[in-house]
């Protein structure tokens, strides 16, 4: 039986339940993450060019990355493609990403339009949903960070100045979105200690978060959100260069209290 709420078209999800899958997709974004869901409905239609068996059923990247690698070449031999960007949106879970590649596959091979198109916003962030939240219930830049960045985008490409702009990035449309509930809701802005933050432990925040030293992050995350909102808007304001700085921490192995 389908689930209530997928986040598809009513008619897409006729047609999932009318094409027999292996599975019925739960969870969307985690089911047609590896593209084995997404081989299985293209050999519905293309049976000599998808064969299922030749699809890994794995969770890993480097199965993802296989599995898609696979449909794209067949796509193409089809003269059909999909758009890269869904593609690697559900890759690594982002959010309204995989949502958006399933009625592209639906459209692409009914060839039918779909009335309602859902979905979020083409940056496959949590905007969206952030936006529904009380201001004090959103995230902090620290998770703002970590729920669009995935480690999986970080895996994919684990150039070090790639993924320092991809968060500085999301640190500056955090910074916007609360510069904005400041001016919409002036007496509910986050109070604070008005302690300016030293470079060097902005540095290392960014590297915790970014490569996932919890040491580091633990010692920046126990000053206040607006100490770190209060040094990051000024940085911002005076224009001055972000730098980043990789840190390696060698770290105490853990000795195990029980003995054998």
């Amino acid at each position: 039986m389908a689930p209530k709420k997928t986040g598809l078209p009513r008619e897409v999800v006729r047609w999932l339940q009318s094409l027999d899958l292996s599975f019925y997709p739960k969870n969307v974004p985690r089911d047609f993450s590896n593209g084995y869901l997404v081989a299985e409905i293209l050999s519905r239609y293309y049976t000599q060019d998808f064969l299922v068996q030749s699809y890994d059923r794995g969770a890993s990247l480097s199965a993802k990355q296989w599995n898609w690698s696979q449909i794209e070449r067949s796509l193409q031999k089809q003269n059909l493609h999909l758009m890269k960007k869904l593609i690697d949106g559900s890759i690594h879970c982002k959010p309204g990403a995989a949502e958006l590649l399933v009625q592209e596959v639906y459209t692409l091979l009914t060839t039918r339009s779909i009335r309602d198109v859902r979905g979020p916003a083409s940056d496959f962030t949590d905007r969206q949903y952030q936006e529904l939240l009380p201001t004090l219930a959103r995230s902090t830049a620290s998770r703002a960070i970590k729920n669009n960045l995935r480690i999986t985008e970080i895996m994919a490409e684990p150039d070090i100045s790639t993924n320092q702009r991809r968060a500085e990035v999301i640190l500056h449309r955090h910074l916007g979105h609360k510069a904005e509930d400041r001016v919409l809701n002036p007496g509910k802005s986050p109070g604070g200690g008005g302690a300016n933050i030293p470079l060097c432990y902005y540095n290392v925040f960014f590297s915790s978060l970014v490569f996932g030293d919890r040491t580091f992050e633990n010692t920046v995350m126990s000053f206040p959100f607006s100490c770190v909102l209060e040094f990051c808007s000024s940085s911002t304001r005076s224009g001055a260069a972000v730098s980043f700085k990789e840190i390696k921490v060698h770290q105490p192995v853990r000795r195990s209290l029980v003995n054998y």
